[in-house]
């Protein structure tokens, strides 16, 4: 997977080398992202343990190497170094689950330029790819209100990475499970799933197909009721499948599943029918390229349905299928161990960078709930136990104050001298961390689908002032 870059890394990475290992410069790299998918009022960061994975195992092997040569491109002195590379710098992030937002930095890379430099694409491949289906997939639970939501994606994933990572990402955004086997033996996520339509239409009729499942799996029947027609057929041989088959055997349906036409319409119609039948304990299953928005839409509308299985619109996040985190320089070290920042300068605002070593702190209310996020200068003192003065970089002229607050660091060292140190939760653990935040630390207001209220991001005085002395250095090399 440490071919998994752009050529362009290694062309760099080379031109690095032809100077001499001595004379590379440490430099720092932030993650960060421009903007909320969906437009909504935040993203979860997930990916994390597969960036470490990376890491732990980055190497290039004899085959990489002797593609390296065939491309007629690199030193043969770079070439032998490769044999032998690991990487040698140190990584802080956000802890896997952590509710994030635009412009901050969720992963810092401090490392030699050309170990900085390697592992730019892998890096943004991993991040961007789950912290975008953990996010959609938290507006999609959001939306089923306490309902059950499930994976269905695996077949319309980008591939068989996309559906499996897809799935784990999934899960901590708030699925309750997946259908995706390898996900579950990989990650420990719980499997479901019963049938297709095409178990249905292998028997010569449906009731005879609902018979068959029903005597093999008494203890979980879900039967697909809408191969035919859900009222006229399907339901009927369902509910006699209950009385004729599992009542005998001292067994309950457990379920019907939906899978095409009007949800809302024919999920009211089929509870009523399942309640005079005396199938109160029966669930409606949903599926059928269902996301945030048709779920809403159905429940507005009263239908009846206990259960989602989501899937191509989840495991591609169709409405808004490109997350943009980025990896920027944002500091090169001198020869005295002193940093000296650097700037992306743009015509488009918002394509400006933070420059410098930073930390990252979240700010709380007396309440428990997080006010906003702050960016400060590298070991700067943030004391709040007096009113602490910031400056907000949309209003800057404004005198404001945090008063009555505290402070908690978000970033944390994941990586030392090449070495994972960060003992990474367990899936579950990550996962009810997602639910804690937007529980207890988010506002109502940031979750909302349209125009979510802004989660503000301020700075310091000094790291504000320092930002605006670089973009000032800045101009003068235009």
């Amino acid at each position: 997977m440490s071919l998994v870059m752009d050529l362009y890394e290694m062309t760099m990475a080379n031109g690095y080398f032809s100077d001499g290992l001595d004379k590379i410069k440490k430099v720092t790299f932030d993650v960060f992202y421009r903007n909320n998918p969906d437009n909504g009022g935040y993203a979860i960061f997930a990916g994390l343990e597969q960036v470490l994975e990376l890491v732990k195992n980055f190497h290039f092997s004899k085959s990489d190497v002797a593609y390296f040569r065939s491309l007629h491109l690199f030193s043969e002195e770079f070439l032998t170094y490769l044999e032998s590379y690991h990487f040698h710098g140190d990584i802080d992030a956000l802890p896997e689950g952590t509710v994030m937002y635009p412009h901050e930095p969720i992963l810092t890379v401090t490392a030699p330029m050309l170990d900085a430099q390697l592992l730019e694409t892998a890096i943004l491949a991993e991040i961007n790819h789950q912290s975008l289906i953990a996010t959609k997939t938290n507006r999609i639970v959001r939306a089923a209100q306490g309902r059950v939501v499930s994976d269905f994606g695996a077949r319309r994933a980008h591939n068989m990475d996309a559906a499996v990572y897809g799935a784990r990402a999934a899960y901590i955004g708030g699925a309750n499970g997946t259908a995706t086997v390898f996900a579950g033996k990989e990650f420990g996520i719980p499997v479901g799933g019963t049938m297709a339509h095409s178990w249905v239409m292998y028997f010569d009729d449906e009731f005879e197909a609902f018979k068959k499942y029903a005597e093999i799996y008494p203890d979980n029947v879900v039967l697909l009721i809408d191969t035919y027609d859900v009222i006229h057929s399907g339901l009927p041989n369902a509910i006699r499948t209950a009385k004729e088959i599992l009542h005998p055997m001292g067994k309950r349906l457990k379920g019907v599943r939906i899978d095409s036409g009007d949800l809302a319409y024919l999920s009211k119609r089929v509870r009523k029918i399942l309640d005079d039948e005396g199938l109160h304990d029966c669930q409606i299953v949903a599926s059928n390229s269902l996301d945030e928005y048709t779920i809403r839409s159905i429940l507005d509308q009263g239908g009846r349905i206990d259960s989602f299985g989501v899937g191509e619109r989840l495991i591609t996040a169709k409405s808004d299928p490109v997350f943009g985190a980025v990896y920027k320089l944002v500091a090169v070290e001198n020869q005295d161990k002193t940093w000296t920042p650097r700037i992306k300068v743009s015509e488009s605002i918002e394509k400006i960078t933070n420059p410098g070593r930073k930390d990252l702190y979240r700010i709380y209310n007396s309440n428990g709930k997080a006010l906003c996020d702050l960016i400060a200068c590298e070991g700067e003192t943030v004391d709040l136990s007096a009113p602490f003065r910031y400056v907000d970089p949309k209003e800057p002229w404004r005198l404001r104050h945090y008063t009555n607050c505290t402070a908690k660091a978000l970033k944390v060292p994941v990586v030392r001298d090449g070495k994972v140190i960060y003992q990474t939760p367990s899936l579950d653990a990550i996962r009810e961390f997602v639910r804690h935040q937007l529980t207890e630390e988010i506002w109502e207001e940031e979750q909302r689908f349209e125009n979510p209220h802004p989660h503000f991001m301020d700075m310091t005085p000094a790291y504000y002032e320092e930002k605006m002395q670089v973009l000032a250095q800045s101009r003068k090399g235009r």
